[in-house]
């Protein structure tokens, strides 16, 4: 059972990483080629400089998870799995709140959902200690 649920901590660490970091370079380099694919309206001026501000934070967020998991050992992922759940906490929860209240449209709702799946996830596999060893 250990190493299936450290097989399982690198593979999310992967999946995540890889889908963070491809979605900070594309809104970093491209971002109206990938934002109509959310059916969200592409921003002007000073708000598209933010939104790729956003795509770098979002992209390094992105690299932490890719790192550990390339370095792979349970200490690794447990680190990046708690140092991002931050992160992914105040990101899922501000998308949500904004969602809500109509600073945002809803096609928004991935972020949310993303997010805040990953900090429940994410939450789980802290709880256990049988993840194997390093």
């Amino acid at each position: 059972m250990k190493p299936l649920i450290l097989k399982g901590a690198r593979l999310l660490a992967m999946g995540a990483g890889a889908m963070d970091f491809a979605t900070g370079l594309a809104l970093v380099f491209v971002p109206a080629r990938v934002l109509p694919w959310m059916h969200v309206a592409v921003p002007a001026g000073d708000a598209l400089v933010f939104l790729r501000w956003m795509g770098a934070f979002v992209g390094a967020v992105g690299a932490s998870y890719l790192l550990a998991w390339w370095r792979g050992g349970e200490a690794r992922l447990r680190a990046v799995f708690e140092f991002t759940i931050l992160f992914r906490l105040a990101a899922g929860g501000f998308s949500a709140a904004a969602i809500g209240v109509g600073w945002l449209p809803v096609a928004w709702v991935s972020v949310p959902v993303t997010d805040l799946a990953l900090v429940v996830v994410q939450a789980l596999l802290l709880r256990r200690r049988d993840w194997g060893h390093d």
